[in-house]
Formats: structure tokens, sequence, C-alpha cells
């Protein structure tokens, strides 16, 4: 068995260094690397013959993109490396978008250590780690202008304020939000807003 190195990309110091703890304990695992600057991230990549990258959602400060978009770049570049996203954000819409993009895994950061560890032995030899999935959810995919709709609804702009924001009409605004109540299956504003929360259209974070 070959060991497995490991790149986390993470902007919470605490949790890495008790996931590089945790990992050592596994022979398996030769090495954990830890990335908190996203300009080492090609550099990494390129000196450093890496297996997994564990990359968080909610990346803070590293960047003004999530890590969702940044590993859907990552694989485009690195087609080999197996990407699995772990996060706090365990909601229907991430988990959609990470098998969407090509993602070998989505696992839970309440997940246990020998749990973590059992998966991401499981992606090195080619599995893949998702949770299963809820059959009562169906996602049904939201174009951006509609995620953005929801996102500014949801912090109490009024509709003249939102399409005068997005450049629309109000007409146009109208119609996007009767496209988005047919989609998340609901009558109002205020159910879109609960129900996009609940399935992560619009970031918690």
């Amino acid at each position: 068995m070959f060991p497995i190195n490991i790149l986390l990309v993470d902007d919470h110091k605490l949790f890495a260094k008790s996931l590089a703890i945790v990992l050592d304990e596994y022979p398996e695992i030769e090495k954990l690397y830890i990335v908190q600057n996203l300009q080492d991230l090609d550099r990494l990549l390129c000196e450093e013959k890496i297996d997994i990258i564990l990359m968080d959602i909610n990346l803070g400060n590293l960047g003004s993109e999530d890590g969702l978009e940044i590993a859907a770049d990552l694989l485009q570049s690195y087609p080999l490396i197996k990407i699995v996203i772990l996060t706090g954000y365990d909601l229907p819409v991430y988990r959609y978008e990470a098998k969407k993009i090509g993602a070998s895994g989505f696992l839970n950061k309440s997940i246990s250590p020998g749990e973590l560890a059992d998966s991401l032995i499981r992606i090195f030899h080619g599995s893949s780690c998702f949770p299963p999935e809820n059959k009562e959810v169906i996602i049904e995919e939201l174009t951006e202008t509609e995620r953005k709709i929801l996102q500014l609804i949801s912090t109490g702009k009024k509709r003249k304020s939102i399409a005068d924001e997005l450049y629309m009409s109000e007409r146009t605004l109208s119609n996007h939000l009767q496209h988005i109540f047919e989609k998340l299956d609901v009558s109002s504003a205020v159910e879109a807003v609960t129900k996009a929360l609940r399935l992560g259209y619009i970031s918690p974070l």
C-alpha cells in the first residue's frame, strides 16, 4: 500500500492542527500538508505529490471564491487529484454542487477521526464518499441570477431596490421570482428564502 499525502485547505488553524494530530496516528497517511494561503496552493501541488485535497467551503479571508469554486478550478488543472469537501455546512445544494464538479467525496466536519481516515483511504483506492441522499429533497438548480435575487431578498431589500441593483425592470424581477417559486415549490418570498436557506442556496455564512 502506498502512503497517502493529503493537502488541507482550511482557514481554521486550530482545526488544521487537530486534524494533523489525528491523521498522524494512521500509517496509511504519510503527511498532511496545510494551506492557509491560496498563493501557496499551486506551488505545493507542483512541488509535492498530493493524492487528496481536503477543501473547506467557507475559506474566510483566504480568498474571494468559496471552496467549491476553487475545487472546480483545481479539477480542471489537476484532473488526477482527488478532492474531498470537508465542511461544517452539510447542505443538499453543497453536496449536489460537489458531485457536479467531480469531487470524490463530501464529509461533515463532525465525522469521527476513524471514519474520516477510513473514508480517505477508500477514496485513495478509487471509491467515492457522499452522505446518503434524502429522496424527499429534490434539487431544482437555480441560475446565478435567481440565487442573487434570493440573497438580496433575504437581506430585506424591497423589489424595486433589487431590480435597480440588478439592472432589470420590476416585471423581469417578478418573472424571475415566479420561476424561483416554481423551482422551490413555494408560494411566497418568505417561503422561498426559508427553503433556500435550508437547502443551501443562500449562504448561511
